[in-house]
């Protein structure tokens, strides 16, 4: 994996040049063409320290003799054009009608992978991503599509809540403590994530919802304290809204109660 960068753009072929429905400037030949991306089912993919992380890429592509399937897929950072997620060549399409399939490509991406997969800091791989795909058809048609979809792979973040003391007597005072960190893919730890603004949410007992009660900016090493007058039994929590690089955290709520 040591220095691999990702095809930036596509080459090999130029029988003709235009504008797909997707945005994506793209060559080939014949009329085969990609009419929809998603990565992911829509949502940000998001990357930690250890846990091998699988995603799908959903290509939905069209030809009149209909799709033969994915010749080449990639993905990568859409600013600094390396990449850490591999395709491992495997897909399956899903045929929709006769002129119509959409080809999954599964990506995967290894945390033990990352700090070796770029001659520069890693970490500034997080943010948006592209894809890039070569499709094929039945009667020999191919498409050779780039930056046919945008979506964010991100740094995972840890955010616990802590309450000191647990019970309190009604107008009294307790202390709700935290620190955000997150992800850090040249070392593989977790470092704290400072100057960053995290919602203190509370929810009454028996209440269906949270509301926030205020907002903590982290200090040093990604800690957060602040002291809340306790007028009702229930819960609180952190909920950072996350950044274009850094996922976001709900922490898990903690429950206050009265004496």
């Amino acid at each position: 994996m040591r220095g691999r960068t990702a095809w930036a753009a596509a080459g090999g072929a130029a029988a003709l040049v235009l504008t797909t429905a997707t945005g994506a400037h793209a060559e080939g030949r014949g009329d085969i063409r990609v009419v929809k991306t998603v990565v992911n089912n829509g949502g940000n993919v998001i990357v930690g320290t250890s846990q091998t992380i699988r995603y799908p890429i959903d290509i939905t592509v069209k030809d009149d003799s209909g799709v033969k399937g994915l010749a080449h897929v990639s993905t990568f950072s859409k600013t600094l054009l390396y990449t850490f997620a591999d395709w491992n060549a495997d897909s399956s399409c899903t045929k929709k009608s006769a002129t119509t399939s959409v080809c999954r490509a599964t990506m995967t991406i290894d945390p033990a992978w990352i700090a070796g997969s770029a001659d520069i800091d890693t970490d500034r791989l997080a943010g948006v991503w592209q894809v890039n795909a070569t499709v094929q058809a039945n009667d020999g048609d191919y498409w050779i599509s780039d930056d046919i979809a945008d979506y964010k792979v991100k740094r995972a973040v840890r955010l616990p809540t802590v309450i000191a003391p647990e019970k309190v007597a009604k107008g009294a005072t307790a202390t709700v403590t935290g620190k955000l960190s997150r992800a850090n893919w040249e070392d593989l730890k977790y470092h704290g994530f400072t100057g960053q603004q995290v919602k203190l949410q509370f929810r009454k007992k028996g209440a269906a919802h949270y509301g926030t009660v205020r907002t903590v900016t982290t200090g040093d090493a990604g800690k957060l304290s602040t002291r809340v007058t306790v007028t009702a039994a229930g819960s609180w929590r952190w909920y950072f809204p996350g950044t274009t690089t850094t996922s976001r955290k709900v922490s898990a709520g903690e429950a206050l109660g009265l004496k």
